[in-house]
């Protein structure tokens, strides 16, 4: 694993991102990888020429694009003819009927990256932009400090790329994205320690070996990726924005590059400006913003970890502030709930819609049916609420809240009395429910 120079290759394309901003203050930087200010120690994100944007695109060029997330490469931060394409986005927006019902909205879609290419969550999004990025920026060995999901995306996205992988983890990670990493290959470090550990000592390996981190030095590469998950809703929804989307909060980043996915659209013309609501969700255990929110506050106070949504358990969230800033401005709201209500998401969104997330989907589905239940989501509503991961990933979590197989002898009469203990059973459960 050999040492990054920082060299930028060229297509002849015109690009139509132009350099790195500090979100505060607006000093600008050269496009490399970097990712603080050094003068206002804000993140940096990348800034786009949006009449270069306007006079490439249309609904008609992005529609006859690529069936992934690459159809909006002119919004995206590469300059490569071949961007790292493995089929990622794209995923189905679902028009929910019995989780609609059940929870008395008319008009709620479930936008589905627990199906995502090529690791079943969100982060083959930013992972495929910020590798990209890392190729053209001459990076040989990539990394990242992850709470699994990431380091799957990482590992397999690199795999496909010929990079050199290393990924860090906490060591007490679930055991299927444990497994989804290492059989990809990467050498893969589990650290006695927290995300924010990680992130920290990641930090230091960073600046001393010179690797591309994608959510470090790479960052504002890498979180201009979540813009698509906008992108691709407003484009399913017939080119319109919806009224209101519920999404999972870890560091803050999906959440907000949601809202400039929409924002950009509509500075180019793509769709029609309409104020858009946006709520999010925590996991009582690890819920900084929401703590922040519901305090009035306007900074976040970092907080150690201890729930089973591990994969948005960030204590120290680096886009805590802007997530909150937001929901304030759209009139939105961020809530957190107790694993209890994880688990029943999961199991709620499993038997309504078939759609079995991990537990960032779990807490998100706990969240709209409280802001339901609360009257802070209107029935008429266009909703649109963001599955972020699978739940094969994560199946310790609800193992010991589930049925469990009826065994039976291979005979007719053996197969009936089960039949009939099973419907016993459900009758009952009914009752218990009715009471």
């Amino acid at each position: 694993m050999t040492q990054a120079t920082q060299t930028q290759t060229t297509t002849g394309l015109a690009p139509t991102f132009t350099h790195l901003v500090s979100k505060e203050g607006g000093v600008k930087y050269p496009l490399k990888a970097l990712h603080v200010c050094e003068e206002t120690f804000s993140p940096l994100e990348v800034a786009y020429d949006y009449d270069a944007i306007r006079a490439q695109v249309s609904r008609e060029t992005i529609e006859a694009g690529p069936n992934s997330i690459w159809r909006y490469k002119a919004f995206l931060p590469v300059n490569s003819e071949n961007p790292i394409d493995v089929g990622t986005g794209m995923t189905p927006l679902v028009k929910s009927t019995r989780l609609a019902r059940r929870l008395g909205l008319k008009n709620l879609y479930i936008k589905n990256d627990a199906v995502n290419m090529p690791t079943l969550s969100f982060k083959d999004r930013v992972v495929s932009v910020a590798l990209t990025r890392a190729r053209e920026l001459g990076f040989t060995t990539v990394s990242c400090a992850s709470t699994g999901n990431l380091a799957n995306s990482t590992a397999a996205i690199a795999a496909h790329a010929g990079l050199d992988c290393c990924v860090f983890i906490p060591s007490d990670l679930e055991a299927g994205k444990v497994l989804g990493t290492l059989i990809y290959n990467p050498t893969v470090m589990a650290v006695k320690g927290n995300y924010d550990q990680v992130n920290r000592l990641c930090c230091e390996v960073g600046n001393t070996y010179g690797w591309g981190f994608v959510n470090i030095n790479l960052r504002p590469y890498y979180s201009e990726g979540s813009k698509t998950l906008g992108f691709e809703v407003a484009e399913q929804l017939g080119w319109k924005l919806p009224d209101h989307v519920v999404a999972p909060l870890a560091s803050g980043s999906l959440y907000t590059k949601i809202y400039k996915g929409f924002q950009e659209f509509v500075k180019t013309g793509l769709v029609e400006d309409k104020a858009v609501r946006f709520s999010g969700a925590q996991a009582e255990g690890c819920s900084p913003i929401a703590s922040a929110f519901k305090e009035g506050r306007d900074f976040v106070t970092p907080v150690k970890p201890n729930t089973i949504a591990k994969s948005i358990a960030i204590g120290n969230p680096a886009d805590g502030y802007y997530a909150l800033d937001i929901a304030r401005k759209t009139n939105g709201n961020i809530e957190s709930v107790t694993d209890a209500e994880i688990v029943e998401g999961i199991k709620l969104l499993a038997e309504t819609e078939g759609i079995f997330t991990e537990t960032a989907g779990g807490t998100t589905v706990a969240v709209l049916k409280k802001l339901v239940e609360a009257g802070k989501i209107d029935t008429d509503e266009t909703t649109v609420v963001y599955i972020t991961g699978n739940g094969l990933k994560t199946q310790e979590a609800v193992q010991e809240y589930i049925g469990q197989p009826l065994t039976i002898e291979p005979k007719l009469d053996s197969f009936e009395r089960a039949l009939e203990r099973s419907r016993t059973l459900d009758r009952l459960d009914w009752q218990q429910v009715l009471v």
